[in-house]
């Protein structure tokens, strides 16, 4: 596979090659060339890194906002725990959600206040609890009995939330398993929190990462209203609702818009009284977008009448949603005929093996660079060094 190596700065850049132009689907973000890329790179380029544009969070912020008019957003740390980031949506006056005492400690080096933070992890050490507790940290999310007396032990005047099972139909990774309380539990919950006095208040519920099921909030919010009343009837007092996270961002497919979702969830949440405090967890749809990383072709081959790719950035070190199924788009200068490749990680893991038959210019070769659109969430937040290959720096512009 001897290729010549085009500029790589070279001053018009096809960005949409045949594959995308066959997915009959319009997005306004992948049109516009990646025009702060191409100034990053006038720099050179060294090594992986994550190239995120501020002025686009903003606006998801803004759009999120606008769309609930009612929801706040508390970002799902986890999603981008990069300060950088962090600061952009603590001027954007968003909230934070958090899964550990390390997010924890990021914001409170931003002087956020801790009881201003949401400790959505259903399942906690002791030892963070205890943490949070000390930092002024009030809201903790259960799902078990167990999680409801380990906390209330340690904090007696803790504010508990409910994490509930709700339906993930039409999500790209179903998150309905690990955690969320079935109705049998639920109810063996609020009576136990009855008993301690336990001051459970709330009740929260996910979709879905990546959810294009516009009913699954709709159905979440009833069976959240439902357990209100459950909740009401026990004697405790609930009067928050956690709308949770799933809001999708577009890839190669249609996903449902801010607004159509907003425009659901407002309806539905006109069965809740106005001192309900309503709050969401998006991660996702906030950074997404805004991020582009930029990685290397190390090597091309072909094995068994397979075409591989291998690149700078693998299931260790920033494509770890690419393996699992989320459909990243990833372009190159190229603009050859299409063939499909199999992409793998630079590691000697047989794990770090990214996709299958995905549609690129069959003329790469070594030193080429590929982009990969829409890659600011759980890219750099996922990433290791393991094998000694770098994780993708970030740059926030």
């Amino acid at each position: 596979m001897n290729c010549q190596r085009e500029d790589l700065l070279k001053s018009e850049v096809d960005w949409k090659h045949e594959a995308l132009l066959q997915t009959e689907i319009h997005n306004p973000h992948l049109d516009q060339p990646p025009f702060l890329v191409r100034e990053q790179l006038r720099q050179g380029y060294e090594t992986p890194f994550l190239l995120l544009d501020s002025a686009f969070i903003r606006n998801q912020v803004r759009r999120f906002k606008a769309a609930m008019p009612r929801v706040k957003p508390h970002f799902a740390v986890k999603s981008n725990p990069d300060a950088k980031i962090l600061q952009i949506l603590k001027e954007e006056d968003a909230g934070f959600e958090i899964a550990s005492r390390t997010e924890l400690d990021a914001l409170l080096q931003m002087d956020i206040d801790a009881a201003q933070v949401f400790y959505s992890n259903p399942v906690k050490s002791s030892a963070y609890i205890q943490y949070a507790a000390t930092t002024g940290l009030e809201w903790y999310s259960i799902d078990s009995i167990e999680e409801l007396r380990k906390v209330h032990h340690i904090k007696p005047d803790a504010k508990f939330y409910l994490r509930i099972h709700t339906t993930n139909e039409g999500a790209t990774f179903p998150l309905s398993e690990k955690f969320g309380a079935y109705p049998d539990d639920i109810e063996r919950i609020i009576e136990e929190a009855a008993s301690l006095k336990a001051d459970l208040a709330g009740v929260t519920f996910h979709v879905g990462s990546q959810c294009t099921n516009i009913e699954n909030w709709r159905l979440g919010i009833r069976a959240a209203r439902q357990i209100f009343s459950q909740m009401t009837e026990a004697g405790l007092k609930p009067r928050l609702l956690n709308l949770g996270g799933g809001y999708p961002v577009p890839l190669n497919a249609p996903v449902p818009e801010i607004e159509a979702i907003g425009a659901v969830i407002n309806t539905e949440l006109e069965s809740f009284p106005d001192t309900t405090q309503v709050i969401a967890e998006p991660g996702r749809f906030i950074v997404a977008g805004a991020g582009c990383l930029v990685t290397r072709v190390v090597g091309t081959t072909q094995r068994d009448g397979k075409r591989w790719l291998y690149l700078e950035t693998g299931f260790y070190s920033g494509l770890m949603e690419l393996k699992d199924g989320l459909p990243l788009v990833l372009q190159s200068d190229r603009d050859g005929p299409l063939t499909p490749w199999t992409i793998a990680g630079p590691t000697c893991d047989s794990i770090d093996v990214c996709a299958q038959n995905y549609p690129l210019p069959g003329n790469l070769c070594e030193g080429d660079l590929i982009y990969i659109r829409s890659a600011g969430a759980y890219s750099n937040a996922c990433a290791t060094t393991f094998n000694g290959f770098p994780s993708p720096s970030v740059i926030v512009v």
